[in-house]
């Protein structure tokens, strides 16, 4: 059967390859309409590169709770065993741009978008249980520490030193990072970690905090520095797509530590502080279904490149927390898509919810194009405000059963800019590095003086000040590994 190549506006086009000039070797003319849309639409086929997370792959497949989390929330995909959500998943790297190799020593986003029952829960993280800041308002400088110099367009070593310096909190995320697992293999032998403290809340109105953590039942596999130029660039993104093409698809054990509000208060460290972990012995894993990874996507820009993930895409028994870092990603992140993509962002067919979408938004780029949304001819004559008088024909209006139980804040808080200089960044990062055996505590001594030798001894001296205070051996590491260096 011949298909007939057209506009965009649907209409035959009979020459593709030769414009309309004056004659053989005359101007092209005015009337090159079609040439004219190709080329006006070749100009915009690109979005704005995301700041972070710019290169990355993605992939359909399913979570199947195994465990029943009835006693902690009233979300409808988390209540019966054997209940299967499909999800979205993209995997990125971090700093770099589309450009960048998926073998740069780097973080990597982990983000898993479920489709339930009552619209999109939006799992948003790292293949890190931890991260650089726990006070958004450092977000924007930590990110220009990371990219290129600004002058010379190159990577710059001496500014990441020089902001981790200034800033104790980095230690913990900056030893995993310098550590093995700063470059995976390949998405598929990565763990991945919800790192936000999150909230459940039950029937009664109970509210739990919650840790997401999924972990790779493929293994844990990585690539040392020095191998890393051996890697085709494009790696990993060929390698899950390849997996999954061949039927060997990835999984992941979703499991969960769960305390609740009253345990929060004698826990050991700050709950919401993004630069530390729960300690498993006071709070333990619980298992609760796993994540597969089983169908391609058909077409990267349609769906990985406008796929939008958000950690404000919450839903009922599924709620935020005092985490500062989150707090302020509930804006920026939707915020950034809007820009990026459009007002009309969650309409787009990966974005969009896979159940009824019913509210009072109106038009904008994209607006209507959702086939699962009651908006989907962008309301039509129908109301465009609330409260009116029309919700007993269909007009919606909110579901009180669906609210959240209100926010414990701390008795007699004063609302003012609070210091956290006083918290503990060097505890755990000490643990970290004891953990590790020799040849990877040597390591990552290697890989950090790597990039701390372009730094100035001022910054190098603070630097070995924080290994000190986590655990001398780590500062005699480091210092033997910049004295080989010289």
């Amino acid at each position: 059967m011949k298909t007939t190549l057209t506009t965009s506006a649907g209409a035959p086009i009979a020459d593709d390859n030769n414009s309309i000039s004056a004659g053989e070797q005359g101007s092209l003319t005015f009337d090159n309409f079609r040439l004219f849309e190709k080329l006006a639409h070749f100009n915009r086929e690109r979005l704005p590169e995301r700041v972070v997370h710019a290169r990355g792959t993605g992939a359909y497949g399913t979570f199947t709770l195994n465990t029943s989390l009835t006693d902690y929330s009233i979300a409808h995909f988390l209540q019966k065993a054997g209940q299967q959500t499909e999800v979205f998943v993209r995997f990125s790297t971090v700093g770099g741009g589309q450009d960048s190799s998926d073998y740069a020593r780097d973080p990597r986003g982990f983000a898993v978008k479920f489709y339930t029952e009552q619209g999109n829960f939006d799992l948003v993280g790292n293949n890190t249980p931890v991260f650089f800041l726990n006070d958004p308002i450092k977000f924007p400088d930590f990110v220009h520490s990371q990219k290129k110099n600004p002058q010379t367009n190159l990577p710059d070593p001496a500014a990441m030193f020089e902001f981790w310096a200034n800033h104790p909190q980095s230690l913990h995320q900056m030893t995993i990072l310098m550590s093995d697992r700063g470059i995976p293999l390949s998405y598929r032998h990565m763990h991945g970690f919800g790192s936000h403290t999150l909230s459940f809340w039950n029937q009664a109105g109970e509210r739990f905090w919650v840790k997401w953590h999924l972990k790779t039942q493929q293994g844990i596999e990585t690539v040392h520095s020095d191998d890393a130029h051996k890697y085709p660039a494009f790696g990993a993104q060929q390698d899950l797509v390849a997996a999954i093409e061949q039927g060997d698809f990835p999984r992941w054990s979703v499991k969960l530590q769960i305390i609740s509000e009253a345990q929060a208060k004698t826990l050991s460290i700050n709950p919401f502080d993004l630069t530390k972990i729960w300690p498993h012995k006071e709070v333990p894993l619980i298992n609760i279904g796993t994540l597969e990874l089983n169908r391609n996507v058909g077409n990267y820009f349609a769906e990985t490149e406008q796929a939008a993930f958000a950690p404000s895409n919450l839903v009922p028994g599924i709620g935020a927390s005092p985490d500062k870092m989150l707090q302020a990603r509930l804006i920026a992140y939707q915020d950034a898509h809007r820009y990026r993509v459009g007002a009309n962002v969650n309409q787009i067919p990966v974005n969009a919810p896979k159940c009824p979408v019913n509210n009072y938004q109106r038009d904008g780029v994209f607006a209507g194009v959702c086939p699962f949304s009651g908006n989907v001819q962008n309301g039509k004559n129908s109301a465009n405000f609330y409260p009116n008088d029309r919700t007993d024909t269909g007009a919606p209006s909110p579901d009180i059963t669906t609210a959240e139980p209100p926010m414990p804040l701390a008795q007699n808080a004063w609302i003012k800019p609070h210091s956290q200089d006083h918290e503990d960044y060097y505890t755990q990062a000490g643990d970290l590095f004891r953990l590790m055996s020799a040849e990877h505590q040597l390591q990552v001594a290697t890989n950090i003086a790597g990039g701390l030798s372009a730094a100035n001894e001022h910054i190098q001296q603070r630097m070995l000040e924080q290994f000190d205070k986590a655990d001398p051996q780590y500062m005699k590491a480091v210092k033997a590994a910049l004295e080989a260096l010289e």
